[in-house]
């Protein structure tokens, strides 16, 4: 019987852990599970039920998925929003119910006629900024219930479109293939979007302009804003880790808003004020910006709202002293 973290075990269960420290974790979500799994798994790992995540992944996809430890789920409402960057394989012949491979086929399609030159063609009309109508097993909410629940439940689900701008959008290779005994065209991409963004839509969009159907076979996220995949740790790591030193490693609360947010570094007068929740002068005269200011020991203070005259203290981390 394995009883390591991961696998879990019949026999008793040992002393509770005492819980991480406050921070991020990145991790590299594996293939198959859910974004709420992977909280839940963290939650054991990390001996607290104070774990949260930054943005959706779906189970067929793999890649960065940032959790907040402890105070940490704080920022993690200023993360959502970041850009995001995918590796994709989109598959040009076939469309289906879900706009990706765990979908039923709903109609296949002739891609004798899909040049290279119409894919890149088809990928460079939804660049930018474009009106995109998200998969209807998404998550959005329809009247206050998931489009995807709809949908299961045996609804019509249509959605609205909605704004987003993609950034990047590169063909990275074009292969001719036969899947199920029908010819098919399968593209990598690279993608870098605005946060809301469906690649699965942006595949399903891209089988429409080609007339050919078109649904996503692999995604893999390899960078959410600052925190990128290669900084990031498999369950497995994090679990060997917990075997070894008896709790998770996190990134400290300062190194998490550095990777988001502008810094200023404060004084010790500077430190005791926004521990009091006093605002400070302004450090940025331009526009409004939100800082995170860190104590001379390197410590995250405050999360700041800076408007070019003062600077207010929105999130306070570190007690009065």
């Amino acid at each position: 019987m394995n009883d390591s973290p991961l696998s879990g075990g019949a026999h008793a269960r040992p002393a509770r852990r005492p819980p991480a420290a406050d921070g991020f974790v990145v991790v590299d979500k594996p293939q198959g599970w859910t974004s709420h799994d992977v909280v839940a798994r963290m939650r054991g790992l990390a001996s607290t039920r104070k774990v949260g995540h930054a943005g959706t992944l779906d189970p067929m996809a793999t890649g960065v998925l940032v959790l907040g430890i402890g105070r940490a789920t704080k920022l993690l409402t200023y993360v959502v929003g970041e850009d995001k960057e995918y590796r994709a394989t989109v598959r040009l012949g076939a469309s289906t119910t879900t706009d990706d491979a765990e979908g039923e086929v709903l109609v296949t399609g002739d891609v004798s006629g899909v040049t290279d030159e119409a894919v890149r063609a088809s990928v460079t009309e939804l660049t930018g900024a474009i009106l995109q109508v998200p998969s209807a097993v998404s998550a959005v909410k329809v009247d206050g219930k998931r489009a995807y629940a709809r949908v299961r439940a045996g609804e019509t689900v249509e959605l609205t479109s909605r704004p987003v701008t993609i950034s990047r959008f590169d063909v990275e290779d074009v292969r001719r293939e036969t899947h199920d005994g029908s010819a098919v065209v399968d593209v990598d991409v690279t993608v870098v979007c605005s946060s809301g963004t469906y690649v699965r839509a942006l595949a399903r969009d891209m089988g429409v302009a080609l007339g050919c159907g078109g649904h996503l076979t692999a995604l893999r996220r390899t960078r959410v804003g600052g925190y990128t995949v290669s900084g990031a740790r498999t369950l497995e790591d994090l679990a060997a880790e917990v075997e070894r030193d008896g709790t998770v490693h996190v990134m400290p609360l300062a190194d998490a808003a550095r990777a988001r947010f502008p810094v200023r570094d404060l004084t010790d007068d500077e430190t005791r004020d926004l521990g009091h929740g006093r605002r400070l002068t302004s450090s940025c005269p331009t526009e409004t910006v939100t800082v995170a200011a860190v104590s001379a020991g390197g410590t995250l203070v405050a999360l700041l709202e800076d408007d070019g005259e003062h600077a207010r203290p929105v999130l306070v981390f570190a007690p009065a002293q």
